[in-house]
C-alpha cells in the first residue's frame, strides 16, 4: 500500500512482535505437547508439531496481515524492501531493521511464554542441527517460502497467501531435513527452549546464514519469473 496509508509504525511493530511471538509459542508449545503426548514416537511428535504450526501460522497471518503485512520473518521484510524499492510500496530500509528487531524480541518472548505455559524451565537449547543436509535444507526451505509469498503477491493472488504459506510450512516440516525453520527470528527464539523444538546457539547462527542465502535465491527467482509485475505491500501477505 502507499506509505501514507499504512498504519502508524508503532502499531505495525506491535503486530510484528505479537505475531512472531505467538508463532514461536505455537511452534515450541506444540513441540512440548507432542513430546509429552507421544513420548515414544518421534514421527507422531513431528506430525502433531507440524499440524499445529501450519494451522497457527495461517490464523496469525490473517489476524495481523491487515496491520503490518504479517511478515513475522526478517527475510520476508528484507525481500519486501528490495523488491519494492524505488516504488510507492515496500518497506523503507530503516523500517526493515525495526521490523526485524520486533520480530526477534517477539520470538524470544514467545519461546519463554511456551515454556511458562508448560512449566518448563527456560534454558538454552542443546539440540544441534548443523549437519550439511540441514544447512542445504534451510536454503531450500527459505527460498521456496519467500518465492511463494512474492509470486502470489506479484500475480494478484495475495488473498490466498495465508493458507498457502501455512500449507507450505506444514509440508516443509516433512520434506526438509531441518524441519524448515526458514525464519531468522524464529530460529533465535527457539534457542531459548531446550525441548523438542529447540536449537543450539551454534546451529542457530549457521541456520540464519543459510536462510539469508535462501533469501538471495528467492529474490532472484522472483525477479526472473515475474520481472514486470509488482504488487503493493499490503498484498505481500494479506490485503
Amino acid at each position: 500500500m502507499p506509505q501514507t496509508t499504512r498504519p502508524p509504525l508503532a502499531r505495525r511493530l506491535l503486530a510484528e512482535l505479537l505475531g512472531t511471538g505467538l508463532l514461536v509459542a505455537v511452534v515450541v508449545g506444540s513441540g512440548i505437547a507432542a513430546q509429552r503426548l507421544s513420548p515414544d514416537d518421534v514421527g507422531l511428535q513431528l506430525l502433531e508439531n507440524s499440524t499445529a504450526t501450519a494451522l497457527g501460522l495461517t490464523v496469525l497471518i490473517l489476524l495481523f496481515g491487515p496491520v503490518s503485512g504479517a511478515h513475522l520473518n526478517p527475510v520476508v521484510s528484507l525481500a519486501d524492501w528490495f523488491l519494492g524499492r524505488g516504488g510507492s510500496f515496500g518497506l523503507p530500509l530503516p523500517e526493515v531493521g525495526a521490523y526485524a528487531l520486533a520480530q526477534v524480541v517477539g520470538a524470544v518472548a514467545g519461546s519463554v511464554l511456551a515454556n511458562l505455559m508448560f512449566e518448563v524451565e527456560t534454558s538454552i537449547a542443546s539440540t544441534g542441527r548443523a549437519g550439511g543436509g540441514h544447512l542445504l535444507a534451510e536454503v531450500v526451505a527459505t527460498a521456496v517460502l519467500v518465492a511463494v509469498i512474492f509470486a502470489l503477491a506479484r500475480s494478484g493472488r495475495g488473498t490466498i497467501v495465508a493458507p498457502v504459506v501455512g500449507a507450505y510450512i506444514g509440508a516443509a516440516y516433512w520434506f526438509t531435513s531441518s524441519t524448515s525453520f526458514a525464519n531468522p527470528a524464529v530460529t533465535v527464539g527457539r534457542i531459548f527452549s531446550d525441548t523438542f523444538a529447540g536449537i543450539a546457539p551454534g546451529s542457530a547462527a549457521i541456520f540464519v546464514v543459510m536462510q539469508l542465502a535462501g533469501l538471495v535465491v528467492a529474490v532472484g527467482l522472483t525477479l526472473t519469473l515475474y520481472p514486470n509485475v509488482s504488487a503493493p505491500v499490503e498484498d505481500v501477505i494479506a490485503p
